[in-house]
């Protein structure tokens, strides 16, 4: 991988998380390991350029990228589950496990909400709505009982 290829892969993050286009409080950063790509001065220049930081994890420590090595294990594992004739097809399935991810798929560390709720600030009013029906259920559930015991 080039210091090339990970900014052509930043700019495509910034746009599609809109972050290029609006003013925000805290610029975005670069987590990474400390491969080739991440310390060349082209992508220091761009990250200068861009306002952003950059951390680098410790050396033989991949505990510190644990979230995205995560999702790239449960992405292979559902990839690997079928067999691709064509690039198409692997980049279509690809697209519908992030589609899947980010957007119907709830995360338990994210109080089982999907990521693009947390994102875009949804996820505190799902949870209250959800609290509100369980209030109502279970209010529902002990006059029920009350008037089976009756």
């Amino acid at each position: 991988m080039r210091a090339e290829d990970v900014t052509d892969t930043l700019d495509m993050a910034l746009a599609a998380s809109g972050c290029d286009q609006v003013h925000v409080h805290h610029k975005p950063r670069l987590l990474s390991d400390n491969g080739p790509c991440y310390i060349a001065s082209e992508l220091a220049d761009y990250i200068q350029t861009n306002r952003m930081s950059h951390v680098r994890g410790a050396p033989m420590h991949p505990q510190t990228q644990g979230k995205i090595e995560r999702w790239h294990q449960t992405m292979k594992n559902r990839i690997l589950l079928e067999n691709y004739f064509l690039p198409g097809d692997l980049e279509a399935q690809i697209g519908a496990f992030v589609e899947h991810y980010n957007h119907r798929r709830y995360h338990e560390s994210l109080d089982n909400v999907t990521p693009a709720d947390a994102y875009f600030g949804r996820a505190a009013a799902i949870i209250k709505q959800r609290e509100r029906i369980k209030r109502q259920t279970i209010q529902h559930r002990r006059l029920q009982h009350r008037k089976l015991a009756a």
